[in-house]
């Protein structure tokens, strides 16, 4: 059976922090790919500081630079908001592909503010990267309490597919200082179409 490890954000830029990650989730995982989801608006970021979604699948095309990395807007298509929604709709689809949610710890911090977030972890197991400057707050988090009976040791982690649901495992990786968020402030018209002319 296929494997595939979700990672969904913002990408806004995609960054090497991005595919550090994911390269991580394909070796440690033993996934078959990892599938970048470019959301087409984070319902918990504004959309002012949102570059077009072009412009952000653009940039994670050229940062993914790996033959099982997908880069894919397909929310757009679905017609989903919700990471909840996006991965029911994807096992559906997908009745012989199994999923594990990706996502960095400085997501973790904030999870139990996403929309359904219990049922998304009754979906597919939940994989959490080191980010720098997040993991004390990561694993205090609400969220984290509440999946204190559900947490694996990372040295099961090769074993995820036979794991009961919720499920979730905390991997302690060398860390990226790169953000997004740094990148936008060195670079506020990283996304300008007209740059690459001038």
């Amino acid at each position: 059976m296929k494997t595939v490890g979700l990672l969904g954000g913002s990408f806004n830029p995609a960054h090497a922090g991005h595919r550090h990650i994911s390269v991580e989730a394909l070796r440690r995982l033993d996934l078959d790919e990892v599938w970048w989801l470019v959301s087409p608006q984070n319902p918990l970021k504004a959309s002012t500081d949102m570059a077009p979604l072009a412009a952000r699948v653009a940039s994670a095309n050229v940062v993914a630079r790996h033959r099982r990395i997908v880069v894919s807007d397909l929310e757009v298509g679905l017609g989903t908001r919700y990471a909840v929604d996006t991965v029911a709709v994807l096992l559906r689809r997908y009745p012989k592909v199994r999923f594990v949610w990706l996502m960095g710890a400085d997501n973790l911090v904030d999870f139990d503010h996403w929309s359904r977030w219990r049922a998304l972890a009754l979906l597919v197991p939940i994989a959490v990267f080191a980010r720098p400057g997040y993991m004390g707050r990561a694993l205090t988090a609400p969220a984290m309490a509440w999946f204190r009976r559900w947490r694996h040791a990372s040295a099961s982690v090769r074993r995820w597919r036979e794991w009961r649901l919720p499920a979730i495992v905390v991997l302690d990786i060398r860390m990226s200082p790169l953000s997004a968020t740094a990148i936008r402030s060195a670079d506020p018209n990283w996304a300008d179409p007209d740059r690459a002319s001038r």
